[in-house]
C-alpha cells in the first residue's frame, strides 16, 4: 500500500465513515427535492485540515444522489459534540471516548483491555454489524451508524526499564482528563495524572514534562513521538484499548434504514481501515517495541480487569458489552484465566 502521512491515514478512516452516509440515505430520498442535512467533522485543523478537506468532496457525490450535505469542521471535539447534542448537527464523527455520552454500549468499545487485538476487534465489529444488534447502538434520540477501527493504544516510556505494572508507580502519564476511565486507571495504578488532550500530550512527553503517554500508532511519526522514546525509551507491545471512530446519528432525521446501511457497507471495507493501522505499525522500528514476558503480560490483564470493573460497578461501562467482549475475548484466547469463570 502507497505509504500516507498521519492526517491522510486519521481523513482516510473519517472518509470512510462519511461516505457511507451517502449511498446509504439515497434509496430513502425522493428525486425531486434533495434531503440537506449537517454533518460536524472533527478536525484539529479546522476547515484548512485533511479530515474536512477530503470529507468535503462528497458534498458532490452526495447531492447527485439526492442530498445536500452541509458539513462544519470543528477544531475542538467537545464542541463537535455539545452541538450535535443541542441538535445543530444531524450527523457527527466523533472518537469513541467522546461517544460515549451517546451511546454507553458503543462508548465502552474502547475499555481498556477489553479488545487485546486485531482478531477480537474483527470479530466485534462483525457481530455489531448484525441486524439484530442494532438495539444495542440505539440510545434514546440516537442510533451509531458506524464504528471504525483506529489501532490499539501503546503505551510510550521514555525509560524502557518501566516494563511492569509496579514501576509506573510515582510516574507521570500523559492522561486525557476527560475520560474518567483513564484517569482512574494511571491513578489504580498508583501514577501521577497528568491532565492533557489531544493537541498537547505530545509535546509534553517529547520534552519530558511526562514520563509515560499513550497513543495509538498512527500517532508516532507525525506527532514526533520518537523524540520522546528516544534514546532510552520504548513503545510497549500490548494493548491497552483500541480506539475507533463513530459516526452518531439523530434517528428522526434519517430514513429508519439508513442506520444499518451504513453498517452493511463499513463492514465490506473494513479491510481499508486495518490497512492503514497495519502500515503506522510497520512504521515503528523493531528495537523501538518491547514486548512484555508473559507474566508481565498477565499482570497489565489482570490490573485492567480490575479498572474495568470498578468502571461497570459505577456505572461508566454497559454490562452487555464488557460481557461480549469478555466472550470474544475467551473465544480467541480460552487459556485466559478470566475465561475460567
Amino acid at each position: 500500500m502507497k505509504s500516507t502521512t498521519f492526517p491522510q491515514r486519521v481523513a482516510l478512516t473519517a472518509t470512510l465513515c462519511a461516505s457511507l452516509l451517502v449511498p446509504s440515505l439515497s434509496h430513502a430520498q425522493a428525486k425531486s427535492e434533495p434531503l440537506e442535512r449537517s454533518f460536524c467533522v472533527f478536525d484539529p485543523v479546522g476547515a484548512n485540515g485533511p479530515l474536512f478537506a477530503i470529507t468535503k468532496t462528497f458534498q458532490p457525490v452526495a447531492l447527485k444522489q439526492g442530498i445536500k450535505l452541509n458539513l462544519s469542521a470543528y477544531t475542538d471535539e467537545k464542541v463537535a459534540a455539545e452541538d450535535f447534542k443541542a441538535g445543530q448537527c444531524d450527523a457527527v464523527l466523533l472518537t469513541g471516548t467522546r461517544a460515549r455520552e451517546f451511546n454507553k454500549f458503543t462508548g465502552t468499545l474502547e475499555a481498556m483491555g477489553a479488545v487485546p487485538g486485531e482478531h477480537e476487534m474483527r470479530l466485534l465489529y462483525n457481530t455489531l454489524s448484525q441486524p439484530k444488534a442494532r438495539p444495542f447502538l440505539i440510545d434514546g434520540p440516537y442510533e451509531v451508524a458506524g464504528v471504525f477501527p483506529g489501532g490499539a493504544i501503546y503505551l510510550h516510556t521514555r525509560d524502557r526499564r518501566i516494563d511492569s505494572v509496579e514501576k509506573l508507580q510515582g510516574k507521570r502519564i500523559a492522561t486525557l482528563d476527560y475520560d474518567e476511565a483513564s484517569v482512574r486507571m494511571v491513578r489504580h495504578v498508583g501514577a501521577s495524572v497528568v491532565g492533557s488532550n489531544s493537541a498537547n500530550f505530545a509535546g509534553k512527553f517529547n520534552n519530558g514534562s511526562v514520563d509515560l503517554a499513550y497513543a495509538p500508532a498512527v500517532a508516532y511519526t507525525p506527532l514526533e513521538l520518537y523524540k520522546g522514546v528516544q534514546p532510552n525509551g520504548a513503545v510497549v507491545k500490548y494493548a491497552l484499548g483500541y480506539m475507533n471512530f463513530q459516526v452518531i446519528i439523530h434517528r428522526d432525521r434519517f430514513p429508519d434504514e439508513a442506520g444499518q446501511m451504513v453498517r452493511d457497507e463499513s463492514i465490506k471495507r473494513i479491510n481499508e481501515a486495518y490497512e492503514i493501522i497495519a502500515e503506522a505499525e510497520a512504521e515503528i522500528p523493531k528495537d523501538v517495541w518491547m514486548t512484555l514476558p508473559r507474566e508481565d503480560t498477565a499482570e497489565y490483564d489482570k490490573m485492567l480487569r480490575k479498572v474495568r470493573l470498578s468502571l461497570l460497578e459505577d456505572g461508566v461501562y454497559d454490562e452487555r458489552a464488557i460481557r461480549l467482549m469478555k466472550a470474544i475475548r475467551c473465544r480467541v484466547d480460552g487459556a485466559r484465566s478470566e475465561c475460567a469463570s
